[in-house]
């Protein structure tokens, strides 16, 4: 009597990722990116459990700046260390973080607004905005922002800033934001960067690079299911439903 046949399990192939923006080989766009010369340091501070490979923009927005920088991790003893140089005043930086603050509440009416230490509307807007030298993103779900904003107290230092978005995130049905006020982190430089610099050639750049990714992952999406962002994790503990947002 003949054995019948052996079958081998096959594991399909990872596939292969870019080495700068270390996206899918399918979804990089690094090749469209336009340079932009920025004259306030940009410092992006992502959580290292955030893995969103197919729609995270953490790393397409650095790439985008010539005065830009990436870090990976929870925390850092200052600024300085963060940023990998000398900051002589960490009151020049702002860190922008939603939190509970909302611009609707506090009936806010430009797009980016300046916070005091009471989580209020800050006096002087238009004087703390000319003084900055830098800001400071935190890349991550609502929930890795907030650690990331509690593990870093040199951050209570900082010019804490919250936006006031005229549109909502271009995500769209691919990702969905906690808060209308959610965006991801490419759309969030874009307002800050284009509103403090007052260069709307920054926003238009950005956010035309964005649309590109999601164009291309909506051309790939159905190939390739797996690169499809993950639903949101619920805690069994809090019974929290922790929503993305890079």
């Amino acid at each position: 009597m003949s054995k019948p046949a052996e079958t081998t399990a096959t594991t399909p192939e990872p596939i292969p990722e870019c080495p700068h923006c270390q996206k899918p080989m399918p979804l990089c766009i690094c090749d469209s990116v336009t340079p932009i010369e920025n004259k306030l340091s940009l410092l992006i501070l992502q959580h290292p459990q955030e893995q969103d490979r197919a729609l995270g923009t953490a790393r397409l927005l650095a790439k985008h700046f010539d005065d830009a920088t990436l870090r990976v991790g929870l925390s850092w003893p200052s600024l300085s260390k963060a940023l990998g140089r000398p900051v002589e005043n960490a009151s020049h930086w702002a860190v922008l973080y939603l939190g509970s603050a909302r611009a609707a509440d506090l009936d806010a009416e430009g797009e980016i607004v300046a916070l005091n230490r009471k989580g209020e509307i800050a006096d002087n807007q238009r004087a703390i905005f000319n003084k900055l030298e830098g800001v400071v993103l935190l890349d991550g779900t609502w929930s890795q922002a907030k650690a990331l904003w509690w593990r870093n107290p040199w951050m209570l230092k900082c010019q804490r800033v919250i936006l006031n978005p005229k549109h909502p995130s271009r995500y769209g049905r691919l990702r969905r934001e906690p808060r209308k006020d959610g965006l991801s982190t490419i759309e969030a430089a874009a307002t800050l960067l284009a509103g403090l610099e007052r260069r709307p050639d920054i926003a238009e750049t950005l956010n035309a690079s964005f649309e590109r990714l999601l164009t291309r992952f909506r051309e790939v999406q159905a190939e390739m299911p797996e690169l499809a962002p993950k639903p949101p994790v619920k805690d069994r503990r809090r019974g929290i439903r922790r929503g993305k947002r890079s």
